[in-house]
């Protein structure tokens, strides 16, 4: 398409590369995708990047100016055979570092190969042409040329080289940072190996090969060297882009991992080059002023960044709830619960080797004043998500005396300053209205979701918190709210977040949060929604408390969801989890299959320990096993629809929506051909319906706000529950429901016995968790099993189920194991 020639700036002096097209090459779109490299790259300032100058149109010649680089390009390098795997990550890790600069600036590449990246002859490693890079509204609207983009960002339309197109790009569906992941997964695994991951003799057969061929097997034999290396290529190579890396920092530092260069945490901005050199050295140049560079030396010498520290303040294999700092601003406050026991409010001075009890079991921390109490949550209950309601209550920081309760059903508080007001949300959990009252009695902010981490400002005009709209509180958005009732949104939804504190200088939020599932990292941003990482760390962040001084209080998380069942014929449980997440959806009537879902997709597998296998929904809930196991239920996360999958041979059947949104669960009838599914239509409470899968619109069973969770051995009958009351039974065919006897609120009907008489009983909120059986008749009830799991950290058992006549049964529990850590040094 064009020449390269090497050339010289007169004016400072140095040494340029001049990229020229040929005339017969310079359309309109050529002309587009060379003021598109020189906008993206001019808009990007990092040392593993190419440094474009300028640009422009001399005699019809489109053009454009850059650094001069000597060396070669990695594809040149790859002709001659593959790379040692050490070598291999250490050019991969500064391409890393280099995609996140542009993601930074919400610059996605693109057209992430081999040919795109230089090798100089010092070793360093840039990036190189942007010309397919995809710039956000954002940043096209602050770059100062009128060149047309359109061309290069329209919908639908295939753009990249075969090979190392992620499977959203051939496509043509909507990309982003994630894409980049991808390709770089597949220019990592030809530098360890020699090979394209994706081969075939056209474009078609290897955009095929994308979409549907995996990483060839031989990427151990070439990685291993350097344990754990094989698994992050396959990680960049997911097809679904939720699997990914979901940030190029934190694969940049998953290779230095790996390589032993880092050991323990970074600091995003640490792990960097520092490009204020590289400005600096430039302006020296410009200027020809070599004592202002040798004096910026100089001063770099003598005043070194301050080096980001991490102090680890806790060692038991327990679950950290909250931690605060105390009035003194030395000591610590956090609360703790260790295997099979409740949490307990602790106090630490740093540097101390132990930590003493203040006495509050089953007690939260929530808030500290100045004047040395303690805010705390009582005898939690679990309120469905990630969230749990208590009695508020204050008691003296020095331990020792009885706290004073104040308020019942509060989910979180804080303190302000001065230790005057305090700030609760008030909910009684999921599908209850949730408001912010700030202070108490006085309410800024209702919601039909959860808030969460409420935090006043340091002026205490303002309220901080994380909100979820769906109300279970895995996801949230930052907002804040003043004390007339006026919110402001300042980020995105995320869809895992946890954690919220002010700055230490005040004036911005720190938050912890992350695009995928157990890895949030350390985030910024300010009341006019500019955004940056903090920091970030294996595993996921909690960010805890922040002070004045800039000492921070983190935990670094290790989050799983765990299943486990006891087959039948036997008494002990095992472990049935397939990777991390594993959630129970159900159990076949005979107790020999689970239906579950997972990072990847809804999985079915055998209580016998075979592997499980993928039905699909990589991005989607699993709800229920037919009898006849023929066909399993899930629900898209997406678009929320029911889809059938097919157990055996056959294809996705995903079946119409009717009106019905926010499906909150599902079951099969006896005859595998009717389902009861719960749900909303429009604005409307939530309820079940029947929808006969021959056909036909669903149909109402049960009122607003009470939903049913299974069904009698005959059909005819379901088993029902609604907020704050107990179960209720209300026949298919029509008339008056009946309440159980002797059933209570938050009690769970998972089950039928065999001969309709009893039901299975679960609840939620308790760990370890009852599992009884309550005679519909009489009301009795009877204990018949405590689940108590041996695991550390075990907050919620989430799911139950179990065949009818009691012969088997499989649970899913969450558990967090904890660190807390003083961090200083955090800019």
């Amino acid at each position: 398409m064009g020449e390269v020639y090497r050339a010289r700036d007169p004016r400072i002096r140095r040494d340029v590369a001049i990229k020229v097209l040929h005339p017969l090459h310079a359309s309109p779109e050529h002309v587009v995708r060379l003021t598109q490299e020189a906008r993206a790259a001019g808009a990007l300032n990092h040392p593993n990047i190419l440094a474009v100058f300028d640009v422009g149109v001399q005699d019809g010649r489109p053009y454009i100016v850059s650094e001069l680089l000597e060396g070669e390009s990695l594809r040149h390098r790859l002709n001659r055979g593959a790379l040692p795997a050490r070598k291999a990550v250490e050019y991969a890790i500064p391409i890393a570092y280099g995609l996140a600069a542009a993601h930074d600036k919400r610059i996605y590449h693109r057209d992430v190969k081999p040919e795109n990246v230089f090798i100089t002859m010092d070793g360093r490693v840039k990036i190189l042409d942007f010309g397919l890079a995809k710039m956000t509204p954002d940043e096209e609207r602050g770059s100062n040329t009128s060149a047309p983009t359109a061309p290069l960002s329209q919908p639908g339309i295939a753009r990249g080289t075969p090979g190392y197109m992620s499977p959203e790009q051939v496509l043509g569906d909507p990309i982003d940072h994630r894409t980049d992941m991808f390709a770089f997964g597949a220019v990592l695994y030809e530098m360890l190996t020699g090979l394209r991951v994706f081969r075939g003799a056209s474009p078609v057969e290897i955009m095929n090969a994308i979409l549907k061929d995996d990483a060839a097997e031989q990427l151990e034999k070439y990685a291993a060297p350097i344990p754990g290396l094989a698994q992050v290529v396959r990680r960049c190579l997911e097809k679904n882009p939720e699997q990914r890396f979901q940030s190029a920092r934190d694969l940049a530092f998953h290779l230095k991992q790996l390589l032993g260069v880092a050991t323990g945490w970074t600091v995003a901005a640490d792990d960097e080059p520092r490009r204020w050199l590289s400005v600096w050295g430039a302006l020296a140049a410009l200027l020809g002023a070599a004592a202002a560079a040798a004096a910026i030396v100089a001063w770099r010498a003598a005043h070194p960044p301050p080096r980001t520290t991490f102090q680890q303040m806790t060692f038991k294999h327990g679950r950290i709830a909250s931690a605060r700092f105390a009035p003194n601003g030395q000591s610590i406050v956090y609360s703790e619960a260790h295997a099979g026991q409740p949490l307990e409010a602790w106090y630490k001075v740093p540097g101390s080797a132990e930590s003493r009890t203040l006495g509050y079991s089953g007690a939260d921390v929530l808030g500290i004043s100045r004047s040395g109490e303690v805010l705390l949550s009582l005898r939690n209950r679990y309120a469905g998500g990630e969230r749990f309601s208590g009695t508020l209550a204050r008691a003296p920081l020095a331990g020792g005396g009885a706290p004073r309760e104040i308020v019942e059903e509060v989910e979180g508080a804080d303190w302000d300053e001065d230790g005057t007001r305090i700030a609760v949300v008030h909910s009684r959990g999921v599908g209850t209205p949730t408001s912010l009252e700030y202070p108490i009695g006085q309410t800024i902010y209702k919601t039909g979701g959860s808030i969460r981490s409420p935090r006043i400002s340091p002026d205490g005009q303002k309220v901080a918190f994380l909100e979820d709209a769906a109300g279970l509180g895995f996801e949230g958005s930052v907002e804040v709210v003043d004390l007339t009732g006026s919110r402001k949104t300042l980020t995105k939804v995320w869809r895992d977040a946890d954690g919220l504190s002010w700055s230490p200088a005040g004036d911005k939020i720190w938050f912890t949060a992350g695009d995928g599932e157990s890895h949030r990292l350390l985030r910024e941003v300010s009341l006019s929604g500019g955004q940056r990482v903090v920091a970030e760390a294996p595993g996921t962040l909690t960010v805890r408390d922040a002070a004045g001084d800039g000492r921070v209080l983190v935990t670094q998380d290790d989050e799983r969801l765990a299943l486990f069942c006891a087959p039948p014929g036997q008494t002990s449980e095992v472990n049935l989890s397939w990777f991390d997440l594993s959630g129970l959806a159900d159990l076949s009537p005979d107790g020999r299959m689970i239906l579950s879902a997972d990072r990847g997709g809804v999985y079915i597998r055998k209580t016998d320990g075979s592997p499980a296998i993928r039905l699909g929904l990589p991005d989607g809930y699993a709800d229920a096993l037919s009898p006849d196991l023929k066909w399993a239920l899930g629900t898209t996360r997406q678009t929320d629809q029911l889809v059938l999958m097919p157990i055996g041979a056959g294809e996705l059947r995903p079946l119409p929506q009717y009106g019905i949104k926010s499906y909150a669960g599902a079951r099969w009838f006896p005859d595998s051909e009717r389902i009861l599914v719960s749900g909303r239509e429009r604005d409307r409470g939530l309820r079940s319906y029947v929808i006969d899968l021959k056909g036909g619109a669903p149909r109402p069973v049960t009122r607003e706000n009470t939903w049913a969770l299974s069904v009698s051995p005959d059909g005819s009958m379901l088993a029902a529950i609604s907020p704050e009351e107990g179960i209720s039974l209300w026949p298919i065919d029509g008339g008056a429901p009946r309440r159980v006897p002797g059933s209570q609120p938050h009690d769970r009907p998972v089950a039928w016995s065999e001969d309709g008489r009893r039901l299975w009983l679960f609840r939620r909120n308790e760990v370890p968790a009852k599992i009884e059986r309550l005679e519909i008749a009489t009301g009795r009830r009877e204990l018949w099993k405590m689940l108590t799991p041996a695991e550390g950290g075990v907050y919620s058992i989430t799911d139950f189920s179990i065949t009818a006549s009691g012969s088997a049964y499989c649970y899913s529990y969450r558990r967090r194991l904890s660190d807390l850590y003083l961090v200083e040094g955090l800019r």
